[in-house]
């Protein structure tokens, strides 16, 4: 480095060395101005905290002191209490005091106390110590020294938060006030002690066609709108007087109706608003009550309409109380029972007329009454000319408009004649029970005497044949053969006609049927060729019955399926469902099925649509008895060369 580099660096380092003297000198300048400056404002502090101490310390109130930079320097004892800080212990600037939400607000009110001097009634949250959000009142003012320079800032603090809560919920109330009268479904208008409208609402409007906002009617006149209005009434001069005679007199008026010319019924109620005794208005309210008086007249047209129908009806009606006592008859019970209203009225009727058990029965009935039952019985009772008659009773509670059983109303109806039919029935039922025993006992000799001489003429041609071998030709013992098949098939015959006579007697008591175990007997009894196979596609219940009777049902309809299946693998399929009250059963083929036209004629006696030796025509008449027995229902379901499925149902047995 050369000796001219040298000096200019020396050169520098004593400009630099200079320059840091002269700033030094400027900084402590600087600094003895700052101390004499927070001299003063200290002594200016203790000067004026000598003389508001006394005031200041004792007020309710918070009061707050801060410099010109917004650091608190003083709270009172109201004020830590509102803020939560310590000021001789914690640093705390007007800042960190400020809601986040109120800041641009709070910036707005500090500048106006930077430029007015003052500001007054800034209401603002501010957080304190422990983040808590207050509401608060403040008026502050700057402190200035002997130079009328700002050094400081004071204000009082007062806490509102409760208040502001009030009146948040005032104002929600108020709020929810309005909306409720805006939307009633009644007209409102309330006038103050002047009779100026100062609320309404939309139903008001609506009422009396008035094509205004309800706001627009605030400060209206209520004289001068009763006459605008009165046109729409029926008695427009009788409206504006009775308007007048209610306001002359300031009492409550409730269900005061007015009758529009559109045809509207208005119910309008009017309560005066009086504190002490100084009128503060009057609440007028309009209800549109016209589907309602509609309604009571229509009752009332009902109520004549059916008290004419019960009063000449062929049914006794009786109302009574829970006494027992009659309070009320029609026409018909006087003429049923011989009395006359007057000789029944506050009678028991559990008292004059049953006979055998009645008054027993009757006093049951109305203890059920009491407990709100209703059903039906009958009576045996005596009229007042001394005929005894049976009577059917239909009774029901009766109630008030509250819900309580006050009675009951009984409807009487005279059964005497139908009673007689039943007896006349049983008669009828025992005598037809001994005839079809009787029939049954014929049948079975009728059957045993036809079949008797058959087998005698089956043996007599038997021995011919065996006499005569070798003697007759063979157009000879074709017609013994002939006769023979004849007499089988008249055999048959006389066995299904016995058969077909014994389904309708039900004299056997029911059982439990495993119809599984009877299927899987049915397949071992009934020759049921190789190529045919008998499948049930889920297990079938167990049912209620008589087991020889259902035997022969599925017998039948099985043996009817594998008479009549022509394919080389055939497929009989039993399938059921469980309904509500019946079990319902299908037994399906893969045969020759049967033609639409006769669906219905297979069920009938002596129809077999095919002619073979071993069918009588029988069998699906008795599948179609035995169904009936068991309150049933059968039908098929069937296509030619593809097959058919017989369906029926069982009701279920208790």
């Amino acid at each position: 480095m050369s000796q001219d580099q040298i000096d200019i660096l020396k050169r520098a380092l004593e400009r630099e060395k200079k320059a840091r003297k002269a700033a030094e000198k400027i900084l402590e300048e600087k600094s003895r101005e700052l101390y004499f400056t927070s001299q003063k404002l200290e002594n200016l502090l203790d000067e004026k905290s000598s003389q508001l101490e006394g005031v200041f310390e004792n007020i309710v109130d918070a009061y707050v002191v801060m410099d010109i930079q917004g650091d608190i320097i003083k709270f009172n004892e109201a004020a830590t209490r509102l803020f939560g800080y310590d000021i001789g212990r914690d640093n705390v600037n007007v800042k960190d005091l400020v809601f986040k939400d109120d800041y641009e607000y709070a910036m707005t009110s500090f500048m106006q106390l930077h430029t007015q001097g003052f500001f007054k009634d800034y209401e603002a949250r501010i957080y304190t110590k422990s983040k808590e959000v207050k509401w608060v009142h403040i008026n502050a003012s700057v402190v200035y020294d002997k130079d009328k320079k700002p050094i400081a800032a004071q204000g009082i603090v007062r806490d509102i938060t409760a208040e502001r809560a009030s009146e948040e919920k005032l104002i929600e109330s108020e709020n929810r006030l309005a909306t409720l009268v805006l939307n009633l479904d009644s007209g409102i208008v309330l006038e103050d002690e002047n009779r100026n409208i100062v609320l309404t609402n939309k139903k008001f409007c609506e009422l009396f066609n008035i094509d205004a906002e309800p706001s627009d009617l605030f400060g209206m006149d209520c004289t001068d709108a009763s006459e605008q209005n009165k046109l729409l009434l029926k008695n427009p001069e009788a409206f504006i007087q009775r308007m007048d005679e209610i306001d002359s007199a300031k009492k409550v008026v409730i269900g005061d109706e007015l009758e529009m010319v559109d045809g509207k019924i208005l119910e309008r109620n009017y309560m005066p608003i009086t504190i002490g005794e100084k009128s503060k208005g009057f609440l007028w309210t309009f209800t549109d009550v016209t589907l309602k008086r509609t309604y009571r007249k229509s009752l009332e047209v009902q109520k004549q309409k059916y008290y004419s129908i019960i009063a000449n009806m062929h049914l006794g009606l009786v109302e009574v109380n829970n006494h027992d006592e009659i309070l009320l008859i029609n026409h018909s019970f006087s003429e049923m029972s011989g009395y006359s209203e007057e000789e029944l009225l506050g009678k028991k009727a559990g008292e004059i007329f049953p006979i055998e058990g009645g008054s027993e029965i009757i006093a049951i009935e109305n203890e059920k009454r009491k407990k709100g039952e209703s059903n039906s019985y009958e009576i045996k009772i005596e009229t007042k000319q001394g005929e005894v008659r049976y009577w059917l009773i239909s009774g029901a509670p009766n109630y008030d408009i509250n819900g309580h059983v006050v009675g009951s109303i009984g409807v009487h109806l005279d059964i005497t004649n139908l009673k007689a039919l039943e007896l006349q029935k049983e008669k009828l039922l025992l005598k037809l029970e001994k005839s079809n025993d009787e029939l049954q006992e014929y049948a079975h000799i009728v059957s045993h005497d036809l079949k008797s001489p058959l087998r005698s003429i089956d043996a007599l041609v038997s021995w011919l044949k065996e006499d005569n071998k070798g003697k007759l030709d063979a157009m000879s013992m074709r017609n013994f053969e002939l006769i023979e098949a004849t007499l089988e098939k008249m055999e048959q015959l006389i066995s299904d006609v016995l058969d077909y006579s014994s389904v309708g007697t039900d004299t056997t008591v029911k059982a439990d049927v495993d119809l599984n175990k009877m299927l899987q007997d049915l397949t071992t009894i009934l020759y049921i060729p190789d190529h045919i196979k008998i499948t049930a596609l889920q297990q079938l219940p167990i049912i209620k019955g008589d087991g020889t009777k259902l035997q022969q049902l599925f017998q039948n309809l099985i043996s009817n399926a594998v008479k009549f299946i022509d394919k080389e693998k055939g497929s009989i399929t039993i399938d059921f469902e469980d309904l509500k009250s019946h079990y319902k059963f299908s037994i399906q083929d893969n045969g020759i099925g049967i033609e639409k036209q006769f669906h219905d004629k297979i069920f009938k006696i002596f129809h077999a649509l095919n002619k073979s030796k071993d069918s009588t025509g029988i069998g699906l008449s008795i599948v179609k008895k035995i169904v009936d027995l068991h309150e049933g229902q059968i039908w098929l379901e069937s296509q030619l060369n593809i097959g058919t499925t017989f369906y029926f149902t069982l009701k279920k047995q208790s």
